[in-house]
């Protein structure tokens, strides 16, 4: 067997996987970034009525964290009403892979995983 080097994840300055998986890691991000990778270009209601139990205002701060962090691209058309539309950017496409495992992962052992929980409970 190979041995691994062990990191030292340091708090001070940047850690890429703490500060990534910080993003990441809430409630809503991964939903949001598979709903637009299943749907492609979405309006800010359609996403919201893929995901049923988030509110509008956490849909609107999740959106623009990933905007900010360059996963989602949002396009505003000049249009009365206004229309606004998100869509993953290149970025985004590139982290899907590695979501749908996580996803699939999930999928494959949440009836284990919740028998599992109901015992210790």
């Amino acid at each position: 067997m190979g041995t691994k080097k062990i990191e030292n994840f340091h708090p001070n300055g940047i850690c890429p996987i703490r500060d990534i998986l910080d993003r990441l890691g809430d409630k809503w991000s991964i939903l949001v970034l598979i709903t637009l990778d299943t749907n492609g270009i979405m309006r800010f209601k359609d996403v919201h009525n893929s995901i049923a139990d988030i509110s509008q205002r956490m849909l609107t701060v999740t959106l623009r964290i990933l905007e900010a962090d360059g996963l989602v691209l949002r396009t505003v058309y000049a249009e009365v009403p206004p229309r606004v539309e998100y869509r993953l950017t290149k970025r985004g496409e590139s982290l899907i892979p590695h979501l749908q495992g996580l996803v699939d992962w999930a999928v494959a052992h949440t009836q284990e995983i919740m028998g599992n929980r109901k015992i210790t409970q």
